[in-house]
């Protein structure tokens, strides 16, 4: 079956995107929806954690979303964060998005280069602070791994959660295929769609959680990335419909 329409389950990119490269190329339809969307917790959730921000010397952010959220309940619960505050961060790009709530060069700040275990050093050189981890209700279980492995004093604090978007105004038979990139994705399918059979309809995922996720759900997966051959998740479905649209 030739692809004609694809639904990418993120928000639609910029204009430079190699999305809609392949969709001039190819002549085919992409649309991009998110499937899912993130909601902060509240000061009184946080409690029940038994989290008080003011026994924390260090706080690990993985992502700008922790950045956001930490902030803003922060204020919440009327606490200063004190400009003695150590911030490690996962990577450059998240660290200089600290700039958006601090005044950045009065702080004390590092970053890694991508992976979470590239903070490894940075722990060992640190190795005396009480550290909060802000994070979503879905976590890496590298990062209490590589925590835990380098004797770090830390706490986790769930901040925000990532929840179904409501699709229901998606007739989702008109595409083709459906590409999905996280777990959370794929559980967002099931919820607004509970009827829907895959058929001749063809899935692309990113990542083996995701890949592992979409066949617990049931469904078979025809484009998988990263690999050796396509690793970007634009280059495996472009090389599908090369192939299937001929």
């Amino acid at each position: 079956m030739k692809i004609k329409s694809i639904l990418v389950s993120q928000p639609a990119p910029n204009e430079s995107s190699p999305y809609l490269e392949i969709a001039k190329k190819e002549k085919i339809k992409i649309d991009f929806r998110p499937f899912i969307h993130v909601e902060g917790v509240d000061a009184k959730d946080l409690r029940t954690q038994k989290i008080d921000l003011s026994q924390f010397t260090g706080i690990i952010f993985t992502s700008k979303n922790a950045i956001d959220h930490y902030f803003r309940l922060a204020e919440e619960m009327r606490f200063t964060v004190p400009d003695s505050m150590r911030y490690i961060c996962q990577s450059e790009a998240i660290a200089n998005y600290l700039q958006k709530h601090i005044v950045y060069r009065k702080r004390k700040i590092s970053f890694g280069e991508k992976h979470f275990s590239d903070l490894t050093p940075l722990f060992k050189k640190y190795p005396s602070e009480k550290y909060l981890l802000p994070s979503s209700d879905i976590l890496s279980p590298e990062i209490p791994k590589v925590l835990d492995a380098a004797n770090v004093d830390w706490t986790r604090a769930v901040m925000y959660k990532t929840v179904p978007s409501d699709l229901t105004d998606i007739n989702i038979k008109d595409y083709d295929m459906l590409v999905f990139f996280s777990h959370p994705g794929i559980k967002s399918l099931g919820i607004n769609f509970p009827d829907f059979k895959q058929e001749d309809t063809k899935i692309a995922v990113f990542g083996s959680t995701t890949q592992a996720a979409a066949e617990e759900a049931g469904l078979t997966v025809n484009v998988m990335a990263p690999t050796k051959e396509t690793p970007s998740m634009t280059m495996a479905i472009e090389k599908y419909i090369k192939t299937v649209n001929k």
